[in-house]
């Protein structure tokens, strides 16, 4: 596989890296939060939308392909936040194993 091509100008997209950061409840469960790690910048491209009625309520699934420089510390189950937006990383990898960029692939759920 060749060197993947990603303008670096493509990265247009000011996002903030979060991690996953449970705290105890006291009554020992978990309240599930996220932490932030870092702002970077991204390119985002929509990939698919999916639609559904949960409770009497449309929601939609919107998968994304999210591309950012390496970073050593990622995993799954991290997420990315664009404001009020959350994507979710499901997957990420490195498209040409350079070790200059990591291509996740990206959850968003609204209603």
């Amino acid at each position: 596989m060749g060197a993947v091509n990603l303008d670096p100008g493509q990265l247009s997209a000011r996002l903030d890296l979060e991690m996953r950061d449970d705290a105890s409840d006291g009554q020992g469960g978990i309240v599930p939060g996220f932490a932030p790690v870092t702002s970077l910048w991204a390119r985002i491209e929509p990939v698919s939308v999916t639609e559904e009625e949960r409770a009497d309520a449309d929601v939609f699934t919107a998968t994304h392909r999210i591309s950012i420089r390496f970073r050593e510390d990622m995993q799954a189950g991290m997420r990315f936040r664009k404001g009020t937006r959350i994507f979710m990383v499901r997957t990420f990898h490195d498209p040409d194993e350079t070790r200059r960029y990591l291509v996740c692939r990206c959850a968003e759920e609204g209603r």
